[in-house]
């Protein structure tokens, strides 16, 4: 596994695979976004306000304060991001825009859903989805409580065999409620097999194989996932030894303490 600290930005040459570049940027002092031949989502984690051009986004304290602010930029267009706040910025090659110019996603426009039951009970909250008026950048987030479970059962999407998978790149951008927490992050069944404690502000690569992730006891987690590959789809298939655990859930109360943000 590839795991970057804090601030390390992954490019398609340090992970190894075609399109999805992705960084977090405490912002110091306004940066310049986007550009020809480059589609580029940027999603509002701390610190509050910010703007993304002519966008104006409310942002949030911290991801635990609220539902995400995001603008995504089609191929061509560029923005200056300003604002004294915390952002992550997704990037991949896109050869034609997709709509006519920056586009901006508040939290009203969000959706969460709550994911499976029991101890895998976990929130998913939407940002760029696959009908979403992108090219490749697909961007969720994901909130697991104290001891439970998420990308559970654990699952892959490294093949293309749609319409059961799809090839897609992805990374997972953690935090902790409680900054000096960690999780437990395991890959399995492709080119990387391990164990590893992941900790707040870290950046793992998740190239191919299964990787679920619990949260340990007494800490609240959330990642954010950015993803990229040639359909637009969230097409993947679980571990065959592991799958049945879905057919439990309908015999299961979700969790009551998610959403953990609303």
């Amino acid at each position: 596994m590839t795991r970057l600290a804090p601030g390390e930005p992954v490019t398609p040459q340090v992970a190894g695979w075609r399109y999805l570049s992705f960084a977090v940027h405490d912002l110091t002092e306004p940066m310049e976004v986007g550009g020809p031949g480059i589609e580029t989502a940027v999603v509002g984690l701390a610190g509050g306000a910010f703007r993304v051009g002519e966008l104006e986004l409310p942002g949030r304290a911290s991801v635990w304060d609220g539902l995400p602010s995001a603008a995504y930029l089609p191929s061509g267009a560029s923005a200056v991001i300003s604002g004294a706040a915390t952002v992550a910025v997704a990037t991949a090659p896109s050869a034609t825009p997709t709509t006519d110019g920056p586009v901006a996603i508040r939290p009203a426009d969000v959706a969460v859903e709550v994911r499976g039951a029991g101890n895998a009970t976990r929130q998913i909250t939407h940002i760029i989805t696959p009908d979403f008026p992108a090219d490749r950048l697909e961007v969720v987030e994901v909130y697991t409580p104290s001891g439970n479970w998420s990308s559970w059962p654990p699952h892959k999407h490294d093949t293309d065999d749609m319409p059961r998978e799809a090839v897609l790149e992805e990374v997972y951008s953690y935090r902790f409620r409680r900054p000096e927490a960690w999780g437990v992050q395991r890959l399995y069944g492709g080119s990387v097999e391990g164990l590893w404690a992941v900790r707040d502000g870290e950046t793992v690569i998740v190239r191919d194989g299964y990787h679920p992730f619990v949260a340990t006891h007494g800490d609240d987690a959330y990642y954010l996932n950015a993803l990229a590959g040639d359909i637009r789809t969230m097409a993947c298939s679980y571990d065959p030894s592991l799958d049945h655990v879905r057919d439990a859930w309908s015999s299961m109360e979700p969790d009551p303490r998610v959403p953990l943000v609303r």
